[in-house]
């Protein structure tokens, strides 16, 4: 569990501090509420000293306030459906004060910080807004407010690098309407949520919280005004790569409407992610000059894809793999890492194997493995095995497998002639 106390702008230390000098007598009272920015949980519960206080809360809903003894708060968030504790707390409250609990993080891996509503507002004209990054793997981000038409070029941030689990402190801004967008620090061409209109109340405060998406890499916002009410802004994009895996060294291209995947190029070729809209995509693609007539696959918004084009020159086929970019969970001493078999007119599955431990057994043709988490290692060995070779189709000595990595290790090309690629996907910076 993660635990912050966020409060009129002070470190964490000294709000936590103000918080417990603030609890009084028995019979001292605080206002507290729950907040769901968890992905994983549609529904939540929270109960405080063994009484349930809200109840049925689903994403991005906030419940209503309910009196907590300040010498009595021990917390627990529960799945709605089953009642289960999910994270369990015992903060320290201001008697008198507000506070919003927010849960989030994937299903399995909940956690929570305290949020404490009583910022001074500022005035008429003016407007307070905190951005706390709670998407436990989509790494630092940078914040711009620009106007509906602004591009980011010559746009500055309002803050910068918030950390996971971090927040910007308040930022006084003009009240109004404008354009909200994060990007991956350091850079404005990795665009992570693009708002198109938020408004941010005059002489009021409200914070902007980040959730994480089934990716792993772009997120999700919801606004809270203080003490008032949430507005949803889930993201409407999707990450995609065309991956040209066809055998006999086919001239592959392909696009999502306006947007090139990847421009003719010699398979086998992997593509880098590209950021588009969610939903049907209007993919198309050639193999040797030749439109191809795939399906066209759907794109749920937050969700990274691969479009691999595998088989042979002739008969190409099109796999649509979802991929799995979260952060593994031990990001500090481990990594993930999958198989991807992109291999023409193959028989028999294959085998990917580090340090002689099977981390993907039987992947066949057109599919990819499920990511598996292996150790950090300086020099580990890595090798992709096939029932039809006796010696590895692929392998790696001496590889240095960083902790906090996710990998992707692709196999393509003809059956007699494949060729391998070990990808990094994404790192916990």
């Amino acid at each position: 569990m993660r635990f912050k106390t966020w409060a009129l702008g002070l470190s964490v230390a000294t709000a936590a501090l103000l918080a417990a000098c603030g609890g009084g007598s028995s019979d001292s009272k605080a206002q507290m509420r729950l907040l769901n920015a968890s992905i994983g949980y549609a529904s939540l519960d929270m109960a405080v000293d063994s009484t349930t206080v809200n109840s049925g809360v689903t994403y991005a809903a906030v419940g209503s306030y309910a009196d907590v003894k300040t010498d009595a708060t021990g917390t627990e968030v529960q799945s709605n459906n089953v009642g289960s504790t999910l994270v369990s707390s015992t903060p320290s409250l201001a008697a008198g004060s507000h506070y919003t609990m927010i849960a989030y993080g994937a299903a399995g891996s909940i956690r929570t910080t305290l949020l404490q509503e009583d910022q001074e507002v500022p005035a008429s004209g003016k407007s307070k807004l905190l951005v706390l990054n709670l998407a436990p793997d989509a790494g630092s981000m940078d914040v711009y407010v620009t106007g509906a038409d602004e591009t980011l070029d010559a746009a500055s941030t309002v803050a910068s690098s918030i950390a996971t689990g971090s927040g910007s402190g308040y930022i006084t801004l003009n009240s109004g309407t404008f354009r909200v967008r994060m990007t991956a620090a350091g850079t404005k061409s990795d665009l992570r949520l693009d708002i198109p209109s938020i408004t941010l109340p005059s002489a009021g405060v409200s914070t902007l919280i980040l959730t994480g998406s089934s990716g792993g890499v772009l997120v999700n916002g919801i606004q809270l005004v203080q003490q008032g009410a949430t507005t949803n802004f889930p993201n409407s994009t999707s990450r995609a790569r065309l991956v040209a895996a066809v055998g006999g060294s086919a001239l592959v291209s392909g696009s999502i409407g306006q947007t090139s995947l990847m421009p003719t190029s010699v398979a086998p070729t992997i593509g880098d992610y590209t950021t588009v809209t969610s939903g049907s995509a209007d993919l198309a693609v050639y193999v040797n000059g030749t439109l191809m007539s795939f399906a066209k696959p759907t794109l749920a918004a937050g969700a990274d894809y691969t479009l691999m084009v595998w088989g042979t020159a002739a008969d190409p086929k099109l796999a649509v793999l979802t991929d799995d970019n979260k952060l593994p969970t031990n990001y500090t001493t481990s990594a993930k890492i999958r198989l991807v078999n992109g291999v023409a007119s193959a028989a028999t599955g294959l085998t990917l194997n580090v340090d002689y431990s099977a981390l993907a057994s039987n992947v066949v043709a057109g599919t990819g493995s499920t990511p598996a988490t292996t150790p950090a290692s300086t020099s580990a060995l890595l090798t992709v095995n096939s029932p039809s070779s006796t010696t590895p189709v692929y392998s790696l000595s001496d590889l240095n497998i960083q902790a906090g990595y996710v990998y992707t290790v692709f196999v393509m090309g003809d059956s007699t002639a494949m060729v391998g690629s070990l990808r990094r996907e994404r790192s916990s910076n």
